[in-house]
């Protein structure tokens, strides 16, 4: 028996339910036994816990020890089975091609040694790797059938960190949690901004799952994701009605993905400091009118210039006009003509409504379909069939009814102007922009017919109030 003073084991294992390291242990102790028995040094033990063979996943530790045959420091390796090594037959292939160029010929399992540089050991290590990768393709299929079917009933994935707003058991609710998602979701309803309610929720000392601090991109997932709203999701779509207590509304949540999800939604605005930027004209030009403080007076003018389109004739201090349009909006909201526009019944609120009500029924149909399938009136495939002609229809229906609604901004703030007025100089200036933007589309400035008059003369703007 041949002597190896620089010998590799390799141990590994897919999946570490225990966490423990339980297998990879059983694996290197027998391994090392082997090499005693042979008589051969051990070098280093290279490790790969949790990591699956067949995902075609890095696997740091292997990749280490081909480094290290490849550079001459390994002349043997020791594995407790070949499907430890590989499970497909492409790294199996490069395997051998690497130990063939460093020389080495002895990968011992704890079945016998497989002598690469022979016909009938590459032989049986290529048919042991094609074993291992049909055995590997199988059970991703049972799992995956397995996990639909899961899904399906309803009941909630277990894998990964739990939810935010939900216990380990993804059914019962964290109450701080849940209390969080409920606010933020009212207050984005309510027009404020996603990087407002962002730094409100790092304020609010209710950390995420992982412990990281809340961004945007993690609020926006919190509150858009179906399971708030009772729904089961599975590879990206709403599959069936979930198993627990839902957090919000689905009307919220249809709202707040129409919100937050939209493509066209920017999310690298620099902070807003003028509530009316983008919504003055100049009267004189028709220009846009931007802001243009000096010696610290907030200011918004008509600039010309080479990169400008204005007049350059018209401007007027921000501070009461500002005050003067936003008494304006607060009254408006609690006006007779807001609540008749409303509730009476133009078009567009009844297209609104029969675009909802498609919605809603391809909703009611897609859980329907759950029912049906658990109650055993029809098969998967019956099931799938179905879904794949309703699902394109829903998300036509969605799209229509996100470009028909109009008015969800306004219904949130109707009848409230005594409340908000109350409350405005403590509001978020995201939160004043989004209430002035659901009454007000815009305003052209006239230019100022009293020099040196103090205050904003209520005559120079022509609103442009949203029916």
């Amino acid at each position: 028996m041949t002597t190896r003073r620089a010998v590799a084991l390799y141990a590994r294992i897919s999946q570490d339910r225990s966490g423990d390291e339980a297998g990879v242990t059983r694996q290197l102790r027998d391994c090392r036994v082997e090499a005693e028995r042979r008589g051969w040094v051990v070098a280093e033990e290279y490790v790969d816990d949790d990591v699956s063979a067949y995902s075609g996943k890095r696997r740091p530790a292997y990749q280490r020890m081909l480094r290290d045959i490849t550079e001459g420091r390994r002349d043997a390796v020791v594995v407790w089975h070949m499907d430890r090594l590989h499970r497909r037959p492409i790294e199996l292939e490069q395997f051998v091609s690497t130990c063939e160029q460093a020389g080495l010929r002895d990968v011992v399992t704890l079945l016998g040694q497989v002598d690469l540089a022979n016909n009938d050991g590459l032989l049986m290590a290529r048919l042991l790797a094609a074993v291992a990768a049909n055995e590997s393709a199988q059970k991703s299929l049972r799992l995956k059938s397995k996990t639909r079917e899961i899904a399906e009933t309803g009941r909630p994935t277990m894998g990964g960190r739990r939810p935010f707003g939900f216990a380990e058991d993804r059914i019962i609710h964290e109450p701080a949690e849940a209390a969080v998602v409920r606010e933020a979701a009212a207050r984005l309803l309510a027009g404020e901004s996603l990087t407002s309610v962002t730094r409100w929720m790092q304020d609010s000392g209710v950390p995420t799952v992982s412990g990281a601090q809340w961004r945007t991109h993690s609020v926006r997932q919190v509150v858009t994701n179906p399971r708030m709203w009772g729904m089961r999701v599975h590879q990206g779509q709403v599959i069936s009605a979930g198993t627990w207590e839902p957090i919000l509304t689905p009307e919220q949540g249809e709202r707040l993905r129409r919100l937050l999800l939209d493509p066209d939604r920017r999310t690298n605005r620099t902070a807003r400091r003028y509530l009316l930027s983008g919504m003055l004209t100049c009267g004189r030009c028709g220009a846009r009118m931007v802001s243009a403080p000096r010696e610290d007076v907030r200011r918004y003018a008509c600039r010309t210039g080479p990169d400008q389109r204005g007049c350059g004739g018209i401007y007027v201090v921000a501070d009461p006009l500002e005050r003067f349009v936003a008494e304006a909006v607060l009254h408006r909201l609690d006006s007779p003509q807001m609540h008749d526009a409303l509730t009476g019944n133009e078009h567009d609120d009844a297209e609104v409504a029969g675009w909802a009500a498609k919605v809603q029924e391809d909703e009611r149909k897609l859980l329907d379909l759950a029912d049906m399938f658990a109650d055993g009136e029809i098969d998967r495939v019956g099931m799938k069939r179905a879904r794949e002609q309703i699902t394109p229809r829903l998300e036509v229906n969605r799209r229509a009814l996100a470009a028909a609604n109009g008015r969800d901004q306004v219904v949130e703030y109707a009848g409230r102007g005594v409340e908000l007025r109350e409350a405005w100089d403590g509001l978020d200036l995201s939160r004043q922009v989004a209430v002035v933007k659901a009454v007000l589309a815009g305003a052209t400035v006239l230019p100022a017919t009293q020099r040196g008059r103090r205050g904003f003369d209520p005559g120079r703007l022509v609103p442009d109030w949203r029916a």
